[in-house]
């Protein structure tokens, strides 16, 4: 069987323990995969206001999710606050499939995951089913991206978002700089406009030269183009398996 990306060094910026699958997937394709963690997840400073959502889950018609850390951090609040058992009764939508497979982990029932894993399809295909006295709960990264929240408050619903985390750049030690000016990645994976801000603060734009860069949707490639990162491949989907087939259209591209 042919390993479509035999030999190439790719690198995955983000904990390989949270990259498990991607990680696997590329080395099934014969790719030799680091990777390095560019940002440390923290809880928020003021954890009252998911402590006090966690309280009255009850009280709302959906809870959206828009990452996989937003889900473990409102089951963090949810198991401090005695009220896991309620979320039973609300309807929970997930932004991408590492989303929705993170709420199905926790034993949870996925009422909407649209196919394009943003924000804005979320909305779409959610749109229709909201009612005039649904209330939306949207934990969310502190620095996250706003326009789900917009599209829903511009159709009249009423939302509250709570910071369910935050994230801050992760300190590169000099092995970890060493290793990526030894073997210099040729192609490099951004998940996040967040983290392709973190890689250029912490490796610096000269530690991309060469690499074909990958991003893992649209809004990700557009960051990179205000950051003056050439993009090579768009994933199609939010998907460890997109990505993988992103890489190989950047090669072979």
């Amino acid at each position: 069987m042919e390993r479509r990306l035999e030999g190439i060094r790719v690198l995955v910026t983000r904990p390989r323990e949270r990259a498990e699958e991607l990680c696997f997937l590329l080395e099934d394709e014969g790719a030799e995969v680091s990777s390095v963690p560019l940002l440390e997840l923290q809880p928020p400073e003021d954890p009252r206001p998911l402590a006090s959502a966690a309280e009255h889950i009850q009280r709302y018609g959906w809870v959206v999710f828009a990452s996989p850390s937003a889900v473990d951090a409102l089951m963090d609040a949810l198991r401090e606050a005695g009220t896991v058992g309620w979320l039973s009764r609300v309807k929970l939508a997930a932004v991408g499939p590492r989303t929705a497979r993170t709420l199905e982990s926790y034993g949870l029932t996925v009422t909407l995951e649209p196919v394009e894993g943003t924000g804005l399809a979320l909305f779409t295909a959610m749109r229709d089913g909201l009612l005039p006295e649904d209330e939306v709960l949207l934990p969310a990264a502190e620095a996250g991206r706003r326009e789900l929240e917009d599209a829903l408050r511009e159709q009249g619903v009423r939302v509250t978002r709570v910071t369910a985390y935050r994230s801050s750049p992760a300190l590169l030690s000099e092995d970890a700089l060493s290793t990526l000016d030894a073997a210099p990645p040729q192609v490099v994976l951004f998940a996040s406009p967040r983290t392709a801000e973190a890689f250029l603060e912490a490796a610096g734009r000269e530690r991309l030269a060469g690499a074909k860069v990958v991003a893992i949707g649209p809004t990700t490639a557009g960051a990179l183009e205000r950051l003056e990162i050439p993009v090579a491949a768009v994933a199609e989907r939010p998907t460890p398996e997109s990505l993988v087939d992103a890489a190989v259209l950047a090669i072979r591209g």
